[in-house]
């Protein structure tokens, strides 16, 4: 089993697991591979690291100094086994992005698709004219700013979620 480190176009960093590198190659070119957060299917394959069980964590503390050294504007990370740190933009990392995955998939999961009706729609509920509801719709940025200083909470999501997410 090979795992491989994949981002998206829009940089959005995830794995797959693919039975050999002519697998992965294969289902890359038929298009069969997507962002599992965005559906992007301009899938690059990117550097990944090798984890090797040498039996102690000498090798591990060399490896972090060398990091540190070819980096120095880079934070370290907290975990010793964490290297997504070094793959991922600041504030992200495999445990944040699977919740951000699970909370989309609940959102998806409990919510109505009202499409480009969404502002008059939760207009319409914050004001009483229609029954509270959960749900999802677009809206673009300047009408979710008029929304938020009408004091009703929304929450913007990325521009392309899929029904369903992986």
């Amino acid at each position: 089993m090979k795992v491989l480190n994949l981002q998206c176009a829009h940089q959005h960093s995830f794995e797959g697991w693919f039975g050999s590198e002519d697998d992965f190659q294969t289902q890359l070119a038929r298009g069969l591979i997507e962002c599992p957060m965005c559906a992007d299917k301009g899938i690059q394959k990117m550097p990944s690291a090798p984890r090797l069980n040498l039996g102690g964590h000498p090798a591990r503390d060399v490896i972090e100094k060398s990091s540190e050294t070819q980096h120095p504007a880079r934070p370290a990370s907290d975990h010793p086994d964490d290297v997504a740190a070094v793959r991922t933009p600041p504030g992200a990392n495999s445990a944040s992005q699977g919740a951000f995955l699970k909370a989309l998939r609940q959102a998806v999961a409990n919510t109505e698709d009202v499409g480009d009706r969404f502002t008059h729609e939760v207009r319409r509920m914050h004001y009483g004219e229609a029954e509270a509801r959960s749900i999802r719709g677009q809206a673009s940025l300047k009408e979710t700013a008029e929304l938020l200083e009408e004091g009703i909470d929304v929450l913007p999501l990325p521009p392309s979620i899929k029904e369903t997410l992986q």
